[in-house]
């Protein structure tokens, strides 16, 4: 009867964290407020989420062109290792092959300060930039009078 009527309540899962920026790599500098964009391929946005399944999570590591707001790299993967992230960005330079100076944002997660991922984008002229840590808020609803 109660399942029949859509009374069962349901069981709130817990947050996961696909940001872990406890790590002894390099933190490189923002540089994404600066950039002044004129086309694309100028400042790629990378970044970490996941997708609830029925019975697990997966991961999906993203890259954006921020002038273009097109995704030009993704992976997806049921673990949150740096290769994950590595994927994403290979796809991203095979699909656009950006110029030298493209901007590549993330945040400061190891996945995107390991040497390995520092390594390919040096080695493809792409200067790093990392955002600073964010603060979490508790956002609550506006009082209605």
């Amino acid at each position: 009867m109660v399942r029949k009527d859509n009374l069962l309540a349901l069981r709130r899962r817990r947050f996961v964290v696909t940001t872990n920026s406890n790590h002894k790599f390099e933190v490189c500098l923002n540089l994404a407020r600066r950039t002044k964009l004129s086309g694309k391929d100028q400042l790629w946005v990378a970044d970490l989420t996941y997708i609830r399944l029925k019975d697990e999570s997966v991961y999906l590591a993203v890259i954006l062109d921020t002038f273009s707001r097109k995704v030009v790299g993704w992976a997806l993967s049921r673990k949150i290792k740096s290769r994950l992230t590595i994927v994403a960005l290979e796809r991203a330079i095979a699909q656009r092959c950006p110029p030298a100076g493209l901007v590549h944002d993330s945040d400061r997660g190891f996945q995107y300060a390991s040497p390995v991922y520092v390594t390919v984008l040096e080695k493809h002229q792409i200067i790093p930039s990392m955002s600073r840590p964010a603060i979490r808020t508790i956002m609550r609803p506006a009082r209605v009078p």
